[in-house]
């Protein structure tokens, strides 16, 4: 009797955890079994999610029921709707295929679509087609931000100090040399994921229309090495904290490198250091207002009317177009499908674009910086020892139809950028005093790369009105410090699939 208790109370468990788990599928081509990135997976007519860049995604618990609904969708393939029960028997992978339509379906002519003639249209409709009207609006929205810092050469050594005993001097560049060696072995990232709601809408203030944005964080993560640091304002302060530590504490220095000084005192004594924290705290940005001037942000520079940088639209004169040919977007609806590349030294990026053949609306653009350009150099590396140059920049943004016709709103981006960066300068620490002055001198020499790749994706858009934002009280909020990914944490909401890198990463102490 006590053995059958037993056994259905395993059996039992079993079943329950079977339920409680995350749904994990695949997307890939029906001919190839390529996977497919980027498609888009309706869950039940309501929220969406987007397969990773591998083809993978998942479901919350709450959507992992047999009768869930699933519609998968993709340029040039044809949609697929499907129950999660139905995917369980496909042992979880999808295949969709390419659609092969009527001629009857589409406008047939003699000429090839002249690709110029169709970027002057997508330049004329801009405004119509991505313009916000401020109408209010509730977003729920997935942000995933990755950050990288890989150095190549990190030469650290004080070459002087008049505070310093041999020993003690012997001692600080040991340390510097250990930070800098192992900086160079395990360069420092970190993964940042936030899931919110992002209301916008816009008010009457002064006679004139502005902007109002709101956020209510759900959840947010944080997977990064304990005492690590992937910026470079970081960095420096732990490096800066090194080097202090073996300063006089009951000084005060000044921060001096090359012909530049800082006008703020360094120094380790306690009343000095909590007076700065003071200070400082009453000027501290909080955690909300920061994320919502990220995101808001992010949604400007990625608008195709409003940013600079994507002069593939904007300025279609600086670009060679060639028309690829003309592919199924929706029902009834079609796509235009051309790529492009510089014809003039402003131009900057290659690609492909996604263009619909009805508003002239960029439906998805996949673009990279072109091989050997650069942005926003700066070379004063025989001058000052400086030099820097945003080396790495591409992306895919996918556009999304608002319900009422009147526009369209990003649903999904990701977005990478980096910069190459070379410094070699004296830098020295000098004590304010006027007496005989301590002076600690160092030459430092860094050079290696950042970067970061954001993820965005508008899981789901409703109609709001404007006095249930004007009602919504902020709060700030705190990262949950994750050692791992699990999917388990996003259990209660849908959230995108994270790439194999982010997955494989283990905090470590």
């Amino acid at each position: 009797m006590q053995k059958t208790i037993i056994t259905l109370f395993v059996l039992l468990s079993i079943h329950q955890t079977g339920i409680a788990q995350n749904i994990r599928g695949k997307i890939i081509d029906a001919e190839t079994h390529e996977s497919i990135p980027y498609a888009n997976i309706k869950v039940n007519d309501a929220e969406n999610l987007v397969s990773n860049s591998e083809g993978f995604f998942s479901l919350s618990e709450s959507n992992s029921a047999d009768e869930t609904a699933l519609t998968i969708s993709y340029i040039g393939y044809a949609n697929q709707q499907i129950t999660v029960g139905t995917l369980k028997k496909l042992d979880f992978v999808i295949s969709i295929a390419p659609v092969i339509f009527e001629l009857s379906d589409v406008n047939v002519s003699n000429e090839k679509p002249n690709p110029y003639e169709i970027m002057a249209n997508v330049k004329a409709n801009l405004a119509s087609n991505y313009k916000s009207d401020g109408a209010p609006s509730k977003d729920l929205l997935f942000y995933r931000r990755a950050d990288y810092f890989k150095p190549k050469v990190i030469d650290v050594e004080i070459e002087k100090s008049t505070g310093f005993t041999k020993q003690a001097l012997k001692k600080v560049n040991s340390d510097l040399k250990t930070f800098s060696n192992d900086l160079v072995a395990n360069p420092p990232k970190e993964f940042t994921d936030i899931l919110s709601n992002y209301y916008t809408t816009n008010v009457k203030k002064d006679d004139k229309s502005a902007f109002v944005a709101k956020l209510e964080v759900l959840k947010a993560t944080k997977l990064k090495n304990e005492g690590s640091a992937a910026s470079s304002d970081e960095l420096e302060k732990k490096a800066m904290n090194l080097i202090l530590q073996h300063l006089d504490s009951t000084k005060y220095y000044r921060f001096k490198s090359g012909l530049f000084g800082s006008r703020d005192s360094i120094s380790l004594r306690k009343d000095f250091n909590r007076k700065k924290e003071q200070e400082k705290s009453k000027e501290t940005i909080s955690q909300l207002t920061t994320t919502k001037r990220n995101i808001t942000s992010f949604l400007s520079k990625n608008n195709f009317s409003t940013s600079k940088k994507f002069n593939f639209i904007t300025n279609p004169e600086l670009y060679s177009y060639n028309y690829e040919e003309t592919t199924y977007f929706a029902e009834n609806e079609f796509a235009y499908v051309l790529t492009f590349k510089p014809k003039r030294s402003k131009a900057k990026y290659s690609g492909k674009l996604y263009i619909s053949e009805n508003d002239y609306a960029v439906l998805r653009v996949d673009y990279t910086l072109e091989e050997g350009e650069k942005l926003n150099s700066f070379n004063m590396k025989l001058l000052l020892g400086v030099k820097a140059a945003a080396n790495l920049s591409k992306g895919t943004l996918r556009y999304q139809k608002k319900a009422d016709d009147s526009g369209y709103y990003l649903q999904y981006a990701t977005v990478e950028s980096g910069q190459y960066f070379y410094l070699n300068r004296p830098v020295k620490f000098i004590e304010l005093t006027s007496a005989a002055k301590d002076v600690l001198s160092l030459d430092l020499k860094v050079e290696g790369n950042a970067s970061s790749r954001t993820e965005f994706l508008n899981i789901s858009r409703s109609n709001i009105t404007a006095t249930s934002i004007e009602k919504i009280k902020e709060s700030d909020f705190k990262f949950i410090n994750i050692k791992s990914y699990d999917s388990k944490i996003w259990k209660e909401f849908n959230a995108l699939e994270p790439q194999e890198e982010m997955k494989r990463f283990k905090a470590s102490h």
